[in-house]
């Protein structure tokens, strides 16, 4: 009976899988990671981020970190005499909490006017869902008669099987 439970408790969420949307990890910069020489306007021009998405840099510690800043800290490549606003490890994880512009810079003298400077905009909500799969390319051409008779036969299977 317990192998015929979770049978049913699977078809129940493969069935509402293609609605469920999971966060996005991005590791800024692709594989060139976080250095000069690299356009990062470019980089995250066909991006759309997301709240709960995640920014991984990736750079040498040694010659590089990451300072979140405003957007005037950033146009002027002001960097924060706050160390504890800047990242250095150099594999740096970044959740984005909340909506709206963020901006990001390289702390290092002279890297963020040579380029090493993030801006995205954080969108609210959830991401679009990914392109269908075959079962849902499948449900979306079923008729509501055959949703309804799907259902129903689940229905009652689930009920025999109890």
């Amino acid at each position: 009976m317990a192998v015929h439970r979770s049978l049913v408790i699977f078809a129940i969420v493969a069935f509402m899988a293609p609605t469920i949307s999971l966060a996005m990890d991005y590791v800024v910069g692709d594989d060139n990671g976080w250095k000069l020489e690299v356009n990062y306007t470019d980089w995250a021009k066909d991006k759309q981020f997301y709240v709960g998405d995640t920014l991984f840099f990736k750079y040498n510690n040694a010659s590089h970190n990451v300072y979140k800043v405003t957007g005037d800290d950033f146009n002027s490549c002001n960097v924060p005499s706050n160390n504890s606003l800047g990242l250095f490890t150099g594999n740096d994880k970044i959740n984005l909490a909340a909506a709206g512009k963020k901006w990001y810079i390289c702390g290092f003298t002279g890297h963020c006017n040579q380029g090493m400077k993030l801006k995205i905009t954080v969108l609210d909500g959830t991401a679009p869902a990914p392109p269908p799969n075959a079962a849902s390319t499948l449900l979306a051409k079923a008729t509501n008669f055959q949703i309804m008779l799907g259902m129903t036969l689940s229905i009652a299977a689930a009920l025999i099987m109890v």
